[in-house]
């Protein structure tokens, strides 16, 4: 019984010792991904810059522990173009949603923000990546009646035939202005010119590898 109660003492004390190492770690952890986020609210390059040339600093995407959101929604929620890219250069992912589900490009496209989009577009985010309600950024542009947003990501691929959670497309939301509707006229005209621009390619023949 005594041995016992020597033993459970033991695992207690180690088990202690291990908490107490592991706790200010990620106290640390925590503390740095606030202050990053707060540099980048602050727009203060210095910290930004003093917490990212931190050795093995993994804060580049650091989220907010209320609303999920980033250093990238931040600097687009502030309309900041420069800081935009500033952050895509030091490995900001672009695609990291807040808790809604929100991307920065879904953001940018709702904010009609197209230099944004185009940055982002650039730095790899993932044109048909939609929000918890299904929503892609082509379908947040057309319900904007935002075109120039709308040829931006049509360009880069993104797909007018994918559903939202109601089961309609940015197709389906483009027809709802009728015939005449702009929206839709710019999904037909992408479509017309891949097809005009894999007609002029013409076929390819031989073995692919």
């Amino acid at each position: 019984m005594v041995r016992g109660w020597m033993r459970n003492g033991v695992a207690a004390a180690i088990a202690a010792m291990v908490l107490a190492i592991a706790m200010p770690a990620t106290a640390q952890t925590y503390s740095d991904g606030y202050k990053f986020l707060k540099a980048v609210k602050d727009k203060n390059l210095n910290d930004a810059n003093e917490l990212l040339n931190e050795p093995g600093s993994t804060v580049i995407n650091s989220r907010d522990l209320t609303s999920g959101e980033t250093a990238l929604h931040f600097a687009i929620q502030g309309r900041d173009l420069t800081w935009i890219r500033y952050l895509t250069d030091r490995g900001a992912n672009p695609n990291v949603a807040d808790r809604r589900g929100v991307t920065p490009l879904i953001l940018a496209c709702r904010m009609g923000f197209l230099e944004a989009v185009q940055a982002l577009v650039k730095a790899g985010a993932r044109v048909d990546e939609p929000n918890k309600a299904g929503e892609t950024p082509l379908i947040a542009a057309v319900h904007a009646r935002d075109y120039p947003l709308m040829r931006v990501l049509l360009k880069a691929g993104a797909d007018p035939e994918r559903v939202d959670n109601s089961g309609r497309s940015a197709r389906d939301y483009a027809r709802l202005d009728g015939p005449s509707s702009q929206a839709l006229g710019e999904i037909e005209r992408n479509a017309q010119s891949e097809k005009d621009r894999a007609k002029a390619d013409g076929p390819v023949y031989g073995p692919s590898f």
